[in-house]
């Protein structure tokens, strides 16, 4: 898996902020919506009952939500850069400004879990999130996520 099969590029973000988690949330549902034809209520529901069984911001400024949707027929991402965090009640307790979002169809097993661990392990390098941070162009971000799979492959 690669974050070229993953992350189409109407589906990076670049957001000057996000006045909390749940709006957070209807942001990214409307990326989806725009960018992969998902419903935004139904994209926001299923992300709001995800984060209710524990909250998917991991540490380091990151957080990863995902959900499954079975209007979905493949596993789809959404990059959103804040320029200015917020709370999202991370395990470390810092403020999250890189986020990564993951749609994947309700029977995905595998390539559900597939893409979470590429997500999650690129996002852990801290070089690379210094890298995503000191950009602030949708463009540029796709570029440099999509390159990032070629060497990272799941």
């Amino acid at each position: 898996m690669k974050f070229s099969d993953l992350l189409s590029s109407k589906a990076v973000k670049v957001l000057s902020s996000a006045s909390s988690k749940k709006r957070l949330m209807h942001d990214i549902a409307d990326v989806a919506e725009a960018a992969y034809g998902i419903p935004a209520q139904r994209a926001v529901e299923a992300l709001m009952e995800r984060e209710s069984l524990g909250p998917t911001g991991v540490g380091h400024g990151v957080a990863l939500p995902h959900a499954r949707l079975d209007s979905v027929d493949r596993v789809v991402g959404i990059f959103i850069l804040l320029e200015k965090p917020i709370d999202f009640d991370a395990v470390d307790r810092q403020p999250v400004d890189v986020i990564f979002a993951l749609f994947a169809p309700e029977s995905s097993g595998a390539e559900h879990l597939k893409a979470l661990a590429l997500v999650s392990r690129t996002l852990r390098d801290t070089a690379f999130c210094a890298k995503l941070r000191a950009n602030h162009d949708a463009a540029t971000l796709h570029t440099i996520i999509t390159e990032a799979a070629r060497t990272q492959a799941a």
